[in-house]
């Protein structure tokens, strides 16, 4: 099987600082790390991936599964970095500490969890989307996407967010909502040693915080927070309290290897 085609986009810190790799939520972009990354590019050397078919990423010409996006991130990256992901980019992060845990050094899963959703519900969706494209799942999107006050306090950015969306290649996203269907990582979270953050959102109810709760209790060194004033996409409603958040996760990882 060929590996999904990802896409990266350098968001600012110098070559010389360690490696920071962000991943994308369903049907964003890397346009979702846009308003945190100012506070992270002053330690870290950034590294946004877009989806395939999302962003800047060609659509996928077969099907993937999570697994197989970890296996294209990591591939991708040379030596040793962090990671944060959301959403699909968290369960990635996942994967990654499961088959590439040698080359993550620490990892914040956002607004994820060892499993998402139901699998039915993914079909479904998959099927709607193929029928009636991603136009149609907008205005749901922006429900589960935000919190209450985050669409009035980022206008520019939850827009640009929604038409990332609106664009994103129908096909690739259904192949997404097929992968979703088949992941589920609970039974092996015990095998991650690596320093994991759990982060989710307070309004969160695509993920909400038991998510994180089922994340930081499983793995042998995790961590749970959560963030205020904010749903399933925090690196936008609330970039600088993601940022914080990271920032310390890692030096406090960093300091503990």
């Amino acid at each position: 099987m060929t590996a999904p085609a990802l896409a990266f986009r350098e968001l600012g810190g110098a070559l010389g600082l360690p490696t920071l790799v962000l991943g994308p939520s369903l049907g964003t972009s890397t346009i979702l790390w846009e308003a945190a990354a100012p506070a992270l590019r002053e330690r870290y050397r950034l590294l946004a991936w877009d989806l395939p078919g999302h962003g800047s990423a060609p659509a996928a010409e077969q099907s993937f599964t999570v697994a197989d996006l970890a296996d294209a991130v990591a591939s991708s990256i040379d030596g040793p970095f962090f990671y944060a992901g959301v959403s699909l980019g968290g369960a990635t992060g996942l994967e990654l500490l499961l088959r590439h845990h040698e080359q993550v050094r620490a990892a914040a899963i956002i607004a994820s969890g060892a499993r998402i959703g139901d699998p039915a519900a993914w079909l479904a969706r998959a099927v709607t989307v193929r029928a009636e494209s991603t136009s149609s799942i907008i205005v749901p999107s922006a429900q589960r996407w935000f919190a209450p006050g985050s669409v009035a306090a980022h206008p520019e950015l939850t827009g640009r967010l929604l038409h990332a969306l609106q664009n994103a290649d129908d096909e690739s996203y259904a192949l997404c909502c097929e992968a979703l269907a088949t992941y589920d990582v609970r039974s092996r979270l015990a095998e991650i040693s690596t320093p994991v953050l759990a982060l989710q959102g307070r309004e969160d109810a695509v993920t909400p915080v038991e998510k994180a709760v089922e994340i930081a209790r499983g793995v042998a060194r995790g961590e749970i927070a959560v963030i205020d004033d904010a749903a399933h996409l925090p690196p936008a409603e609330q970039p600088v309290a993601t940022a914080e958040a990271l920032l310390g996760f890692f030096l406090r990882a960093t300091e503990g290897a």
